[in-house]
C-alpha cells in the first residue's frame, strides 16, 4: 500500500476493549464515569508514545451504541414525532463521542507527562458485502443484559434478536458482517506519516455498502478486533495490541487446569482455535484477528489486559503471539 506508517519508527495498533473504556459491573456507565476509566488506558498509551511509538488506536462501543439505541427507543415511545436513531448512525454518534473522549485523555496525558503528541480522532466508515451471510444470522451482542421476562418482551414489541450472553443475561444481537475495505486508510495513513496518532475505526467502523460508486449506510455492528487486524495490516504496523479483560490468554481457561501462555507461534495458536480452546463469546475473535495480521505479513501481536499496557510494550507482560 505505497508510503505505509511502516516505514517510520515503532508503530502499533492498539484495540482498547470493552473494560478499557467502562466498568463491566455498570450497566449503564455515565461519561463522566467512562472518562476515569478511560484515563487510567490513557495515562499508558502515552508513556508509549513518549517512548517513540506511534500508535492507531481502535475501541469496542457495544454498550455504548446499545444504550443510545435504547435512549432513542424510549423517546420515539414517549413521542412518535421523534424519529429513532439507525444503527449505521448510532454507530457514528458513539465512534464520535469516544473518539474525543479517547483523543482528549491521551492528549492531556501526554501533556502532563511535559510532551504535547499530536493525536487526532477520525470518524471512518468499513466496507461491508451487503450478501454477507452474517446478515441471516445476527451475532453481535450491542447494550445492556436483560432478564428471560424482559428479553422476551422486547423481542416481541420491538422486533429485536434476543440472545444469551453467558453469565451475563439475555441481550439484543445484530448482523456482524466481515470487515472488507477502510474508506479513510488514506487519510489515516498520512496523519501517522506526519507523526500524528490516531483515534480510528472506533466500535469496528461505521458499516456500509457500496452502492455504484456511492457507499450507504447499512445496520450491522462490526467486529473490532477485525477491524483492528484489517487496520493493522493496511497500514503495515509491526505490533498489534490487544486490549482485554485478562493479563494474558490461557488454556483451558478457567478449568483446574488453567495455564498461562506467555508466547505462542501462530501455527499453534491456529490449533488451539481448531480445538475449542478458545470459545467465540470470549478470546475467539481475538485469536482469529492475531492469526489474520500475522499471516497477511504482520509481525507480533500482544494480548493483555488495560493495567498491563506499558508492561506488554516492553515485553514484560501480556501474552506474544508471532509470525
Amino acid at each position: 500500500m505505497g508510503n505505509t506508517a511502516h516505514d517510520a519508527g515503532k508503530t502499533a495498533v492498539i484495540a482498547l476493549g470493552g473494560n478499557a473504556l467502562m466498568r463491566k459491573d455498570v450497566k449503564f456507565a455515565s461519561f463522566e464515569e467512562q472518562r476515569r476509566v478511560v484515563e487510567q488506558s490513557a495515562r499508558q498509551i502515552a508513556e508509549i508514545m513518549d517512548q517513540g511509538w506511534r500508535v492507531a488506536i481502535t475501541h469496542g462501543n457495544g454498550p455504548q451504541v446499545g444504550n443510545l439505541l435504547l435512549i432513542s427507543h424510549m423517546a420515539h415511545e414517549e413521542n412518535r414525532e421523534m424519529p429513532e436513531i439507525p444503527l449505521d448512525a448510532a454507530n457514528a454518534n458513539t465512534q464520535g463521542s469516544l473518539g474525543y473522549l479517547i483523543a482528549q485523555a491521551v492528549r492531556n496525558a501526554s501533556t502532563d507527562n511535559g510532551e504535547r503528541r499530536e493525536i487526532a480522532a477520525v470518524v471512518t466508515q468499513v466496507v461491508v458485502d451487503p450478501r454477507d451471510p452474517a446478515f441471516y444470522n445476527p451475532t453481535k451482542f450491542v447494550g445492556p443484559a436483560y432478564g428471560i421476562e424482559e428479553a422476551n418482551e422486547l423481542s416481541i414489541r420491538l422486533g429485536w434478536k434476543m440472545k444469551e450472553d453467558r453469565g451475563r443475561g439475555w441481550r439484543r444481537v445484530v448482523a456482524s458482517p466481515k470487515p472488507l475495505d477502510i474508506v479513510e486508510i488514506a487519510t489515516i495513513n498520512k496523519l501517522m506519516n506526519q507523526g500524528v496518532s490516531v483515534v480510528t475505526v472506533g466500535g469496528g467502523g461505521i458499516p456500509v455498502v457500496r452502492e455504484g460508486k456511492h457507499l450507504k449506510g447499512i445496520a450491522a455492528v462490526i467486529d473490532k478486533d477485525r477491524a483492528s487486524a484489517l487496520l493493522a495490516t493496511n497500514l503495515g504496523v509491526q505490533l498489534l495490541a490487544m486490549i482485554t479483560q485478562v493479563s494474558n490468554v490461557y488454556l483451558d481457561f478457567s478449568k483446574p487446569l488453567q495455564r498461562t501462555v506467555e508466547k505462542m507461534r501462530v501455527d499453534e495458536a491456529r490449533g488451539y482455535l481448531d480445538k475449542g480452546q478458545f470459545p467465540q463469546g470470549s478470546m475467539g475473535p481475538k485469536i482469529e484477528a492475531a492469526i489474520s495480521f500475522l499471516k497477511n505479513g504482520g509481525s507480533e501481536v500482544l494480548i493483555t489486559s488495560p493495567e498491563n499496557i506499558t508492561e506488554g510494550f516492553r515485553g514484560r507482560k501480556g501474552t506474544r503471539i508471532v509470525s
